[in-house]
């Protein structure tokens, strides 16, 4: 599944990428609806700031503030993260693209992060990423064996067979569902993907449970 150290590099190049890729996007566009429901492009920005800058202790007093309820301990954190330009949000993530601080879990969930939220953003702006199919992967197995309500999918995938097209990997058993690892990631993590993205008889199952759910 991949060990800290493997991990930490990837994931402090995937923020500097993505810091890169938005320098200079639109004014306008920071308010595009992303791909992660309620959320626009600038409020996943401050998620990621606040992800990179929150530890283990942090973390978990703010659960406990928030009664263990993630949403509003998401929210909190968007709004101590997002500053009122968003190019400021955005050399806080600058600032932030190497620290190592993490939650209390599996090292995977930093690769998760990056990879889905990073996608969350430049989809909708039409930013195209050739992002390491090995650390994709190492995200999307790591869905697979995650509970819904831990922010996995191992619900969505349950009873089904899934093919990467762009690398050696064949999980679970059932319909057929064959895609690129980044996208067979983001609609296992819940997003909404490209017609077409997706293919096989457990193609139609797979995009509605993710968008449903």
């Amino acid at each position: 599944m991949g060990s800290r150290r493997e991990i930490w590099p990837v994931v402090h190049a995937e923020r500097r990428r993505l810091v890169d890729a938005l320098e200079n996007v639109d004014e306008d566009a920071w308010a595009t609806p992303s791909l992660c429901p309620g959320w626009d492009v600038h409020d996943v920005l401050a998620h990621l700031v606040d992800g990179a800058r929150t530890t283990r202790t942090a973390f978990v007093c703010r659960m406990m503030r928030s009664r263990f309820d993630f949403d509003a301990d998401n929210d909190r954190g968007i709004v101590s993260a997002k500053a009122p330009d968003p190019r400021e949000t955005l050399a806080r993530l600058a600032r932030s693209a190497q620290l190592r601080r993490t939650p209390p879990a599996a090292p995977a969930t930093r690769l998760v992060e990056v990879f889905v939220h990073g996608e969350d953003i430049r989809r909708p702006l039409g930013i195209d990423a050739d992002l390491p199919v090995k650390h994709v992967m190492t995200a999307l197995v790591h869905q697979t064996r995650t509970r819904v309500a831990w922010g996995g999918g191992r619900e969505r995938v349950n009873g089904l067979h899934l093919v990467v097209t762009d690398a050696e990997m064949l999980y679970g058993e059932g319909p057929t569902v064959r895609g690129r690892a980044i996208d067979l990631l983001l609609a296992v993590s819940g997003r909404p993907v490209a017609d077409g993205a997706l293919t096989g008889p457990g193609a139609a199952r797979l995009r509605t449970y993710a968008v449903a759910h």
